[in-house]
């Protein structure tokens, strides 16, 4: 049986006005195969829903709002193979290599995404109906399956 961690999370990033939703989701999950602590690498899988965090904007505002940075997020849950993770230490190393991928696929947007741990339960009910489901392409078999009951 695979030693692994599972952690539910919440990420969210300022992108650019032109950002596209399913590129930012790919970008987060593909960032996700192989993370590193004190340059130890091991195996990890993303898989959520994106979607837009947007304000409403009135139709007279839209000139002015399609200039905006625009909001993003996740729902989803990412699994790390391995002993002695704690969702702590897990996140922290996402944290990380999301912020680097974000920054060298956007440049600066002025605000470090974030990214937390949230309840199992609030990634099933907060989800919108209309996310885009995206996960890590090519990760570990293994990985994806002890993954698949929390999807």
């Amino acid at each position: 049986m695979l030693d692994s961690l599972i952690v539910p999370l919440f990420v969210t990033a300022d992108l650019p006005p032109r950002a596209e939703l399913a590129e930012f989701g790919e970008l987060l999950a593909d960032t996700a195969r192989t993370l590193s602590h004190e340059g130890v690498s091991y195996d990890a899988f993303l898989a959520g829903k994106v979607f837009w965090l947007d304000r409403p904007v009135l139709p007279e505002q839209r000139p002015q709002a399609e200039a905006e940075s625009r909001f993003a997020a996740m729902l989803g849950h990412l699994a790390a193979s391995g002993a002695g993770h704690t969702a702590r230490g897990v996140l922290a190393d996402m944290r990380r290599a999301i912020g680097a991928a974000v920054t060298v696929r956007y440049g600066d947007v002025g605000v470090a995404p974030a990214v937390f741990a949230i309840r199992d339960r609030d990634v099933r009910e907060r989800t919108p109906d209309t996310a885009l489901y995206v996960d890590t392409r090519h990760a570990a078999h293994d990985l994806v399956t002890v993954t698949r009951p929390y999807l």
